[in-house]
Parts: structure tokens; sequence; C-alpha cells
């Protein structure tokens, strides 16, 4: 699914996630048309599984920093297999 265009502050985005043992989840950041910003792609993005966590920070070829698009519109594109996604939030730390 994809979000509609929000604005954060922040710079990691970190999930409260349950992918269970045979569950997936990647992320990508797309601009507020929703077109693929580079680097930020599903294909970019460190697979999430195995996985039951309420803090799990999502990283880009190992690379959780997406302090470059706060304040711009940004959508999130979430593409999952048997996953629980039960909230998402942008953090500082």
């Amino acid at each position: 699914f994809t979000t509609e265009p929000l604005r954060f502050s922040g710079g990691k985005l970190v999930l409260n996630v349950d992918t269970s043992a045979e569950g997936t989840l990647r992320v990508a950041v797309l601009d507020g048309e929703g077109k693929a910003l580079p680097g930020v792609g599903l294909q970019d993005c460190d697979l999430v599984h195995t996985a039951n966590e309420i803090n799990r920070v999502v990283k880009w070829k190992g690379n959780a920093d997406l302090s470059r698009f706060a304040g711009q519109p940004v959508r999130l594109r979430f593409a999952l297999k048997n996953t629980h996604l039960y909230a998402f939030q942008f953090t500082t730390d």
C-alpha cells in the first residue's frame, strides 16, 4: 500500500511490525507525486524479516538517514507479505 502525501520531521523511519517466521517487508520513499526517490526505493530497502519489534528502524542499503527529505511531501510505499504493520513513525534518534 502507499500512503497519502505526508511531511515529517526527524531522520529515521521506525516500525511496529510483526513479520512472523515467513513474512517480509520493504519500504520505498516516494516524492509527493508518487515518483521514486533515488537510493530509497523498494529494491534499496534492507529486507525486514523474522521480526516482532516495536522499534524496528528501516534501512536502505544499510543507511537509515532520511533527514534530507524532512519537511518535504513524501509518500511511503509498503510491500508486505505475511506481515502485520501496526504503526510507523519518524524519529530523531
